[in-house]
């Protein structure tokens, strides 16, 4: 499964290969972005990647077999895809590679690294020794 930094990677690249730019931001948006859930993203980039959704969805379908993306895409200036483009381009580089969503249910337990749990062991062992 990639992580929401690794989609916009491949976002990205879509959007720097040749052709026109409407049919970039298709690629890029259908096999990428549409697959990036909100959550995975860093907070300081959700309102941005909401507004870039809503952007790309504004325009009713009225087209049989259309729907809100290709109609936006179809209506859409050269110059908004342009900044649509840009705006990928921006939310990509403002990710951190190593960023990984925190996700804890209710139910999950502590986790306790594996030396903490070994150094009190060792100290008990130590303790016990003495004492004796």
């Amino acid at each position: 499964m990639k992580t929401a930094w690794e989609k916009f990677q491949s976002a990205t690249v879509c959007l720097a290969r040749s052709g026109g730019i409407k049919e970039r931001l298709t690629d890029a948006y259908r096999n990428y972005l549409a697959l990036v859930a909100e959550d995975d993203l860093p907070k300081e980039l959700r309102e941005d990647f909401r507004a870039f959704g809503r952007a790309l969805t504004r325009e009713r379908p009225l087209l049989r077999g259309e729907d809100a993306f290709r109609a936006t895409i179809r209506k859409m200036s050269n110059d908004e895809a342009d900044q649509i483009a840009t705006s990928v381009v921006l939310m990509f580089a403002a990710i951190p590679r190593s960023f990984t969503p925190v996700m804890r249910s209710l139910n999950s337990a502590q986790v306790v690294p594996i030396y903490i749990a070994e150094t009190a062991e060792a100290q008990t062992r130590t303790s016990v020794a003495l004492a004796r």
